[in-house]
């Protein structure tokens, strides 16, 4: 992973990261920077730009699964934000936006932005990562949980309330270049959809399995169809 900017959200997200186990690289130009790192840290430390590719080559941008532009700068970010997925085909890009008026134009470009308040490293690293099941709210039993989920690879043009199980799982909302929807009944599953999903604690090994497989009419042959029934 490839974390450009390293003020205080690209070193508290570069630290938790490797703490999960990833490889990380993070670009600044400001060598100074590199001291908000705690002594040890494992990952790689580049002193350069964002949107210079050498630099980029440095840090591994041609290998990466995903990159984070979190300098202080608007442009700077989106101008590298765009150089990792139209140049590099990074993945999983997001990029850091202090400008809210911004926000929705590069969502439309396909850019996930967060805003500058207190959870952005929390909300970084779940784009970064979407494959990890993040809980927004849990009742005290435990016994029922509210999931925010990427929409998983395969689900794109698929009605979205396929994904839910009686008594088990249940879409609640869903959240499409920013906007939230509550019309799901017939809602049809678009690239860059966020659902935000309720899950009992008895289904969520299920869920999690769920979300990387297919569809179930793709999924599982029919009975007839396994006999070779017509």
């Amino acid at each position: 992973m490839v974390i450009v900017g390293c003020g205080r959200v690209g070193s508290g997200l570069g630290v938790d990261l490797v703490q999960q186990g990833h490889t990380v690289a993070i670009i600044d130009r400001n060598p100074k920077a590199f001291r908000r790192l705690p002594p040890g840290w494992p990952g790689t430390t580049i002193i350069g730009s964002g949107f210079d590719r050498d630099d980029l080559d440095r840090a591994g941008a041609g290998r990466a699964s995903s990159l984070a532009a979190v300098t202080s700068g608007d442009n700077t970010n989106i101008l590298t934000a765009r150089i990792a997925r139209e140049t590099y085909e990074i993945p999983n890009v997001v990029a850091r936006i202090y400008d809210p008026r911004r926000a929705q134009i590069y969502l439309r470009l396909g850019i996930p932005t967060v805003a500058t308040v207190s959870w952005t490293i929390d909300q970084v690293r779940r784009r970064l990562v979407p494959e990890r099941l993040e809980r927004e709210w849990s009742d005290p039993s435990g016994t029922i949980s509210l999931f925010e989920v990427e929409l998983p690879e395969g689900w794109a043009g698929r009605r979205l309330v396929e994904m839910c199980t009686p008594g088990e799982v249940r879409l609640v909302a869903v959240t499409r270049a920013g906007v939230p929807r509550l019309d799901l009944e017939e809602l049809v599953g678009q690239d860059g959809d966020l659902l935000h999903v309720l899950v009992a604690a008895r289904a969520l090994d299920r869920f999690q399995a769920r979300l990387g497989a297919p569809p179930a009419e793709e999924a599982e042959p029919t009975a007839a169809a396994a006999r070779g029934r017509p």
